[in-house]
């Protein structure tokens, strides 16, 4: 691992979320390093850096969303680019880590995806990884690397403390996201429920039960990613029905496929408050969805990373 006191440091990004790493680079007071990105006719990605990295902290970012193969191999393409040009130090900035749901065998011949991409990152010349909100925090152990894992969570609570809703309960729409709304209840000094849910198949769900009192209350149901959103949909009509006095949703990535937004739409979701790690196309976003942007943590984790100062105090403390 290449570490130190360098003279400069340089962004650059991929395709997937240029809205994203624009903010950044604005923020940071920093033109994006001229790259381009493209496909060979046959759909090969072809990577050229048009100016010098030699010697200089170099951050690439790059959400790995929708496609996820091809913003991989943008990545990981990215990173050799830069070793092979004689980068300093290569930081892997990575709002949203893909591949991360597979974190474990949860069955016989299950692969451990959340690993693998870890090696080909630093098979690839990867010195640090900077992400947010891993789908299992384990994950950063698969790397013998740094891993800077930033929270979404201290994002939601401001904006939520500064919405002013009252009579609250925090609800974790299952066992497996039970401590993000246990944080978030501390946080905002209110009780949690559990939704106590099957799963028959992958992307499907079933309620079952629900653990706490949320009759009457302004219900805010959290998770780190909503995929084609049948948990959340489930989770929200069931508490309503129950019920709550007003269901809210907020989650750090919106990933969003198949039919996300239908289901979105048709829940008795009033408000659905989400991270900017995954940029969305207009035609995903609905009335009821806000937006918070998380270049502001991200770019100050990357100066803390530069000048060798201390990226913990972010964890809690949002700006």
């Amino acid at each position: 691992m290449r570490s130190g006191v360098f003279a400069d440091y340089k962004i650059f990004a991929g395709n997937s979320n240029t809205e994203l790493a624009e903010e950044i680079a604005g923020i940071l007071g920093k033109p994006l390093g001229k790259a381009t990105v493209t496909k060979f006719s046959d759909g090969e990605i072809s990577v050229n850096i048009w100016e010098t990295v030699r010697g200089l902290d170099v951050y690439i970012i790059q959400s790995t969303c929708d496609p996820v193969n091809d913003n991989l191999m943008e990545l990981l393409i990215m990173i050799d680019a830069m070793k092979r040009a004689s980068a300093g130090r290569i930081n892997a900035v990575i709002p949203y880590y893909g591949y991360a749901r597979q974190d474990r065998k949860a069955k016989a011949r299950d692969p451990i995806t959340a690993k693998l991409v870890a090696n080909l990152l630093e098979a690839a010349g990867a010195d640090r990884v900077l992400t947010m909100d891993l789908h299992a925090n384990q994950i950063q152990g698969y790397f013998d690397i740094p891993v800077d894992h930033l929270l979404g969570m201290p994002i939601l609570e401001k904006y939520y403390k500064e919405k002013g809703l009252e009579d609250l309960v925090i609800v974790s729409p299952d066992h497996g996201s039970v401590t993000r709304a246990r944080n978030l209840a501390q946080r905002l000094n209110c009780p949690i429920a559990i939704i106590d849910k099957r799963r028959p198949e992958p992307n499907k769900s079933e309620i079952m039960n629900i653990i706490g009192n949320i009759e009457g209350k302004n219900c805010i149901i959290v998770d780190d990613m909503i995929d084609t959103a049948g948990t959340i949909r489930n989770a929200a009509n069931a508490i309503k029905e129950m019920g709550a006095k007003a269901v809210y949703a907020g989650a750090t990535h919106a990933v969003l496929s198949g039919p996300a937004i239908e289901r979105i739409e048709d829940s008795a979701i009033e408000e659905l408050v989400l991270l900017n790690t995954i940029t969305l196309p207009e035609g995903k976003k609905l009335e009821k969805m806000r937006f918070i942007s998380v270049a502001p943590i991200f770019a100050e984790a990357m100066t803390r990373i530069f000048t060798n100062g201390s990226v913990s105090v972010l964890f809690d403390d949002v700006k």
